[in-house]
């Protein structure tokens, strides 16, 4: 007699709001449906190694209890497999002994790449498991179609913008300014996300500079174009967002010369959670605008563990328990090696990883803010501060040179 069917789930990559909804949702589908639901912790490490991984069976009750918390019940881990992992150490017996028929991992850039070479690897050895994916990351750079977002950003950007806001309340009263920084490794979704909800006025995420090079000296200046201007305007307060993702694009150059002592992690990522970037950057302005004359107190806040763990809101309990439900329906139907995805009229579809995938390398590349959008340019236009050349004679009363900090020139806009 043929051992109950299963489903193992693991998640991979850092924490964000929905996951446990995810993981509980689609444990409450599949055994009402008759399957058994397997937790693997430590995401990726379980399915390498010749030891018996961490797993888990979840029953109806524990999902029933956690489908609503923050953070995840299942421990995540950011292990990448090698190619010699994937020859040697593929845990075959683990799917063979449990009779898993179905492998859903949780996670986003990173986690879905190893999810693209595992599906790979499953058809190459002619492993009868299916694989679908779950697009998880507070900082919304999964390749999913225009305005449908990664799971977790929605309720991270209101978290944040609730912390956001007391900042620029807090500039407002105390009349000095705030150095925000926002998570986002190599996309500025959650940095715009807050910075634009709080209508601070200024705002520096990379992908504002497709037209030059990304350097501290362009990022401080943009910072002190908006200082100015609002000086100019007699408003002698406000808050600058910043994106982490702008130290993924500095030159070695530029980060030793900034003093900036990053490690790495296994992905070849510098660890940005190590070092506080709203400090590096408080301590550039002040001393620019100590050289400048121009008295300003500004203060460094980070925006990122912070929101990770939230309980999700409302939008992520639906979002992700449609989610959850898609893995199922997806299955059904014999679909494999995809990304789970709610179009925008609210239908669920696959997302081919290998149809999304990189040519080269294999890996899936990051949905980056388009910069063209209304929403972006509306924002820039009509709400950020900054100089232009009308305001250059004004700005002479306070510095002597106003074209290095003119807003346009600076990204060659």
């Amino acid at each position: 007699m043929e051992k109950q069917q299963s489903v193992a789930i693991l998640c991979g990559g850092g924490p964000a709001p929905g996951i446990n909804t995810v993981v509980c949702t689609i444990t409450k589908t599949f055994i009402t449906k008759g399957y058994r639901v397997i937790g693997l912790h430590g995401g990726y490490t379980g399915l390498f190694c010749k030891e018996k991984c961490r797993q888990e069976d979840l029953d109806f009750d524990k999902a029933d209890m956690l489908f609503n918390r923050g953070g995840s019940y299942l421990r995540m881990s950011r292990f990448k497999p090698t190619a010699q992992d994937f020859e040697e150490r593929f845990n075959l017996d683990f799917f063979k002994d449990n009779n898993v028929k179905l492998l859903v991992t949780v996670g986003g850039d990173d986690t879905a790449s190893t999810a693209n070479r595992i599906s790979k690897f499953l058809v190459e050895k002619q492993y009868n498991i299916a694989n679908i994916h779950v697009p998880k990351t507070i900082d919304n750079d999964l390749p999913l179609p225009e305005g449908i977002p990664t799971f977790g950003y929605q309720s991270a950007k209101a978290q944040g913008t609730d912390l956001g806001r007391t900042v620029y309340e807090d500039a407002r009263t105390s009349e000095n300014w705030f150095i925000v920084t926002a998570m986002g490794r190599t996309a500025g979704h959650l940095a715009f996300g807050i910075g634009s909800s709080c209508h601070f006025p200024m705002i520096v995420i990379p992908e504002m500079f497709y037209k030059t090079e990304l350097t501290t000296e362009k990022i401080v200046n943009l910072i002190i174009s908006s200082i100015i201007k609002r000086q100019l305007r007699n408003i002698p307060y406000g808050a600058a967002m910043i994106s982490e993702g702008v130290f993924e694009f500095l030159s070695e150059e530029d980060v030793k010369n900034s003093g900036i002592a990053f490690t790495y992690d296994d992905h070849g990522h510098p660890e940005l959670g190590k070092v506080s970037k709203s400090h590096i950057i408080n301590e550039m302005v002040e001393k620019k605008l100590k050289n400048l004359g121009i008295k300003v107190k500004t203060r460094p806040v980070e925006v990122g563990y912070e929101v990770r763990c939230i309980t999700p809101k409302s939008y992520d309990l639906e979002y992700c328990s449609m989610l959850g439900m898609g893995v199922y329906e997806l299955f059904i139907k014999g679909v494999s090696g995809c990304m789970v995805c709610r179009d925008g009229n609210g239908k669920i579809i696959p997302l081919f990883l290998q149809d999304l995938q990189d040519p080269v390398t294999g890996k899936i590349p990051p949905r980056q803010v388009n910069m063209k959008s209304h929403e972006v340019q509306f924002y820039m236009r009509h709400i950020m501060d900054y100089i232009t050349k009308e305001d250059y004679e004004a700005a002479k009363a306070l510095i002597p040179n106003p074209e290095e900090f003119d807003f346009h020139k600076i990204l060659k806009f």
